[in-house]
């Protein structure tokens, strides 16, 4: 997956806050949690719920890395 979240990772630790802290600032579900933890694919309306709780942007909380061409 192309878009990474480790800004918001790095956010929460700056900001001294768990990613459970999630939950309930935010609002999102422990599978959702568990999908950012992973890197997997979320939801607009997830995003911003935590730009919301965060009171940030979504760049500073994602990133779009482009992936390596697998090798043929």
């Amino acid at each position: 997956m192309p878009i990474k979240y480790y800004k918001l990772f790095d956010m929460l630790n700056r900001k001294e806050m768990k990613k459970t802290d999630l939950l309930e600032i935010a609002g999102i579900s422990s599978p959702t949690l568990a999908k950012l933890t992973k890197g997997d694919i979320i939801s607009t309306d997830t995003i911003a719920k935590l730009c919301k709780a965060l009171q940030c942007q979504p760049g500073d909380i994602m990133e779009y890395l482009e992936e390596e061409p697998e090798p043929q």
